[in-house]
């Protein structure tokens, strides 16, 4: 099969053979996929600034918010962060933290057996 870019004429059969293709496809796939998590991270940070902004203007119908109006301190943050773990951790049921053993009889099965162990060599 021969396609005809502009002038040239281009084989793929001949590079098909060898993998060539494959590889440059997976590289060019994993290569677009990082370029794509590069601006997500980059721009969803900004995004969200952006939007909690709009909202800050709305709620208190001023025409500019600084960044003093939107920043949370710290001891905020940590006080949060700690109520929500300590919800999430309670969420969880009480055990009675007491284990029981019982000893079980066990029905002799040749499958279980020892004896017949790779020890000893077959075929004496």
């Amino acid at each position: 099969m021969i396609t005809v870019i502009g002038n040239t004429g281009i084989n793929f059969n001949a590079a098909a053979g060898s993998g060539v293709t494959v590889a440059l496809v997976g590289w060019l796939i994993v290569f677009a996929a990082l370029v794509l998590l590069v601006i997500v991270f980059t721009q969803v940070p900004k995004l969200i600034y952006y939007n909690s902004r709009k909202l800050h203007k709305q709620k208190t119908k001023q025409s500019i918010v600084t960044d003093d109006d939107l920043h949370i301190a710290g001891d905020v943050s940590a006080a949060i962060s700690t109520a929500l773990y300590l919800f999430f951790d309670e969420m969880h049921d009480e055990e009675s933290n007491v284990i029981t053993i019982k000893r079980v009889r066990k029905i002799y099965s040749p499958w279980s057996s020892k004896i017949y162990g790779l020890r000893t060599w077959p075929g004496k």
